[in-house]
């Protein structure tokens, strides 16, 4: 359904990525624990960094499942049990929120403001990030990379969101992410876009007038 224009902000919908804005960083301690599970040595944790993105792309596009991604990144297939434990402590990386972040997105969707989720995610992820109280209550779609069979910064996943915003223009939805490359692909398709590098004031000020509305009402 297309949405008829009504923002003081010139914008009508907002289209987030997860990780790096409302989903907060790995710790220190949740990679060491990884480590630890995959029984790799303590010293190597930057060598488990580096086999765990490397492969890391093909899982979140849905193309490699849970036992195929781990055997890359480990070398040899995990057993059942390993291989719940890895996707279990894997998961939970990823999972913590910004409070802040969500207070603001909040505020913003009690003025109204459509917001799509697009997520480079594997299927695990995706699934338990939909069953979070903010993804419900926030989001009017979640679109997760495991699901499209493509990864940020392909523009279909750019395409496919912007469908989900209703929003026929472009310019008038907002793109944030925390990698560059994403929000050039995205600019490049004629979304706005806003490169979060960890400051909740930078998207405060990208909705200020929605936020100020929603406060008063």
């Amino acid at each position: 359904m297309t949405r008829i224009p009504v923002s003081p902000i010139g914008v009508d919908a907002v289209i987030l990525d997860y990780n790096g804005v409302i989903g907060l960083q790995p710790t220190l301690g949740q990679w060491q624990h990884l480590a630890r599970l995959a029984d790799w040595p303590d010293t190597g944790l930057a060598s488990l960094q580096h086999a765990f993105w490397n492969a890391r792309e093909p899982y979140d596009a849905g193309e490699l499942s849970d036992l195929a991604y781990w055997a890359k990144v480990l070398g040899s297939h995990p057993g059942p049990r390993l291989l719940r434990e890895l996707r279990t402590a894997d998961t939970a990386m990823w999972t913590r929120t910004d409070s802040h972040v969500l207070d603001l997105l909040y505020r913003a969707r009690a003025s109204g403001l459509t917001m799509v989720l697009l997520s480079n995610a594997p299927a695990h992820l995706s699934n338990v990030l939909d069953a979070t109280d903010w993804r419900r209550e926030l989001m009017d779609d979640a679109l997760y990379s495991a699901r499209l069979g493509r990864c940020k910064p392909d523009p279909a996943a750019y395409e496919h969101a912007l469908t989900a915003t209703g929003i026929p223009d472009p310019g008038r939805v907002l793109f944030v992410d925390d990698r560059e490359d994403n929000c050039l692909a995205a600019a490049a398709l004629g979304l706005r876009t806003l490169h979060y590098v960890g400051q909740p004031a930078d998207l405060e000020r990208q909705l200020l007038p929605l936020l100020a509305d929603s406060s008063s009402t």
